[in-house]
């Protein structure tokens, strides 16, 4: 085992030389392996930054959510004018549903409206994000409130004039949360009490935030756009218990809305069911795909750093033909030689991903600080994936140089070194 370390110890002289003695011959030789190393896991953590937002802004969702209405949120082979004329899932339905399906946690209705400008007093807050629901939806999303409460279920049926908000909109409206509790908002034309405030949350990817929205009792905004309204795109959000076989669930809840709607079994739903589960494996599904085309670009990079690699161990066994002769001579085995022309060339390519791993660190941070709150994320695994794979592209790329040195004959190795 001391002869591996004297080996390793030994390689690793002659690699930081070779650093030294033919810096740029063997900058440009490790350039390759560099550019590839800091390509594929700048990709990796990019994708993996990508999705632990994504997945940090449906994470107060339980996987097991299920959105019931018209719309679907991913492919479907019913034909687009057949499902343009689908009917929207109706507060009777949801109100059905509730009391009909079994092993149902929680259901809420919610509407889908326009922004709209939120005014108290002087001031103002526009484009303000409308969540029309039922009090059920803080049983499924997991809202936290910093100051105040959630509507009720008496509030929420009989739709009276009440409002959550969020954090920034209490800031700039009232001043401070604390402020915001008990003071009166306008909105669409009418008074709604403030008798919450979110906790703040930051922007989110794609720019929506909690932070400007505001939570609404569904009934009050029906009677403002009405029942009936198409553009409202109306949604009933459910959440099973969490025993519950998602599967036996799914089934029975579409069984019990088409006995609702009065489908014939040779009918097909006039409606979607779309899980967040199926959503979530979307996701895994796009980001797989991404690593996969990122790491099939990165390994043109690290061929030509493997083939810098290979020739830096080319001609350091051609200048070392002598050493290895007098090594030989003096009972070196083939195996000894192998190793050291093999640990050299994973060592000055562990050198070059390393330099790699450095950049991406380094463009990490500064992306970071531009983009706000979307923080790129280099984990530990990327680092050790990095540093594998490069100490790979050495192995590989030293095999051949490695074996040549191997099979010098020492006496024709001396003469040849002379």
């Amino acid at each position: 085992m001391l002869i591996y370390f004297r080996v390793l110890k030994e390689s690793f002289n002659f690699a930081i030389n070779a650093l030294r003695n033919n810096k740029l011959r063997t900058f440009l030789s490790l350039l390759g392996v560099t550019i590839g190393i800091f390509s594929i896991i700048a990709v990796l953590a990019a994708v993996d930054s990508l999705k632990k937002e994504i997945e940090g802004s449906i994470s107060s969702l339980d996987n097991s959510t299920i959105y019931l209405g018209r719309f679907s949120f991913g492919p479907t082979d019913v034909p687009r004018w057949k499902a343009e004329q689908f009917p929207d899932v109706t507060y009777d339905e949801y109100q059905y549903l509730k009391r009909a399906v079994p092993d149902l946690f929680a259901a809420s209705y919610t509407l889908n409206v326009p922004r709209a400008t939120m005014k108290f007093e002087e001031r103002t807050v526009s484009s303000v994000e409308i969540g029309a629901i039922t009090h059920e939806y803080y049983d499924i999303e997991a809202l936290q409130i910093a100051h105040g409460r959630f509507f009720n279920e008496a509030e929420s049926a009989s739709g009276v004039s009440v409002a959550v908000i969020g954090d920034e909109i209490a800031n700039i409206l009232f001043d401070s949360a604390e402020a915001a509790i008990g003071k009166k908002a306008r909105l669409y034309g009418k008074n709604y009490v403030i008798i919450g405030v979110l906790k703040k949350e930051g922007s989110g990817l794609f720019g929506g935030s909690r932070d400007t929205a505001a939570y609404l009792p569904v009934n009050s905004i029906r009677r403002i756009f009405g029942s009936n309204n198409r553009s409202l795109f109306p949604f009933i959000m459910i959440k099973p218990e969490k025993n519950a076989d998602q599967a036996e669930f799914v089934a029975l809840l579409k069984q019990k809305l088409r006995m609702a709607r009065g489908l014939k079994p040779d009918e097909i739903d006039n409606f979607f069911v779309n899980e967040l589960k199926g959503f979530t494996d979307l996701i895994d599904n796009i980001t797989g795909n991404l690593n996969v085309m990122g790491l099939i670009i990165s390994g043109f990079s690290l061929l030509v750093g493997g083939f810098g690699i290979a020739n830096i161990m080319f001609v350091s066994v051609k200048e070392r033909t002598n050493l290895i002769g007098i090594q030989k001579s003096l009972g070196a085995k083939n195996k000894f030689i192998l190793f050291q022309f093999l640990f050299e060339a994973m060592i000055l390519s562990i050198i070059g991903g390393l330099i790699g791993l450095f950049l991406v660190f380094i463009v990490s941070l500064l992306a970071s600080q531009f983009t706000g709150d979307f923080e790129f994320v280099l984990s530990p695994l990327n680092l050790l994936i990095g540093t594998l794979v490069s100490a790979a592209i050495g192995l590989i790329s030293g095999i051949l140089p490695a074996i040549s040195a191997s099979k010098l004959d020492p006496v024709e190795a001396i003469r040849t070194g002379m």
